[in-house]
């Protein structure tokens, strides 16, 4: 008889992991997973980096402690960027980072002019410089930091209308220039959960590019021999006050999850 698989972590600030945790699903439907959104300290994004490594770093060890998974995806660009050498020293499973798609934009930019949609912190940092000089050097890169659409995925999760004005007013930037983005890449994982009220508001089409698919790839590569057949329904957990996630309840148990519970 075999023996149970246990389920990964998938770990962010808040919400917009969830959007990692749909490509993984997809492609791997039986997988058990245990999400945690750390909503006490959220945003990272904002927070000095020294900090956004401690809270990682005690966030899944307080969880590797529960749950034992032999994998965990850090599903925050913030997170990923600065935490990943520490947590995988620390940690005796594979950790998976999550970084912006740059070098996917530029295989399938054909104007050879791309756009970059994340937090400021990520558009601000050397490992993005990094990036696009390994991937996308004959690229024109327009890049267009916002916190303010952390917040909107956040809402548009629980239930709240997203005004247009708001996210016509974050794109603008990208369609000020005569080189305009043919394809834009999401560097935070919360935009990919509003693609489509993105797609309402740009004045011309364009290829949105993020992560998800590729984190999905890795995943599968690193448990394709120890994949379960069936599992029940997933775990969400939380840290801070209850009434943050309320409000998410039914997006949660669309997606699959048992009732949220306060991590430990």
């Amino acid at each position: 008889m075999s023996k149970p698989v246990r389920p990964i972590l998938i770990f962010d600030s808040g919400v917009g992991g969830l959007s990692i945790y749909q490509e993984v699903k997809q492609m791997l439907p039986t997988l058990p997973v245990v999400y945690c959104s750390d909503t006490a300290f959220f945003p990272y994004g904002s927070k000095p980096e020294e900090a956004v490594i401690e809270r990682t770093s005690y966030c899944l060890q307080t969880l590797a402690e529960q749950y034992h998974p032999p994998l965990a995806i850090v599903a925050c660009n913030t997170a990923s960027t600065v935490s990943l050498p520490r947590v995988r020293k620390e940690l005796g499973f594979p950790v998976v980072g999550v970084v912006p798609a740059i070098k996917t934009a530029s295989e399938q930019s054909k104007a050879r002019c791309i756009g970059l949609l994340a937090t400021p912190g990520t558009i601000r940092r050397s490992y993005t410089d990094q990036l696009i000089n390994d991937f996308a050097g004959d690229c024109h890169v327009i890049r267009v930091g916002s916190s303010e659409l952390v917040d909107l995925a956040e809402q548009h999760l629980r239930g709240k209308q997203v005004a247009s004005e708001q996210l016509k007013r974050i794109v603008a930037p990208f369609f000020y220039h005569s080189r305009q983005p043919d394809t834009i890449v999401l560097g935070c994982t919360h935009f990919p959960l509003l693609t489509d009220a993105l797609n309402d508001v740009i004045p011309s089409p364009v290829q949105w590019v993020d992560s998800g698919t590729a984190i999905a790839r890795r995943v599968h590569s690193l448990l394709k021999d120890n994949l379960p057949t069936s599992h029940e329904r997933d775990i969400f957990t939380y840290t801070g006050k209850s009434s943050s996630v309320t409000a998410l309840a039914p997006a949660l148990e669309r997606m699959g999850f048992s009732s949220p519970i306060r991590l430990n």
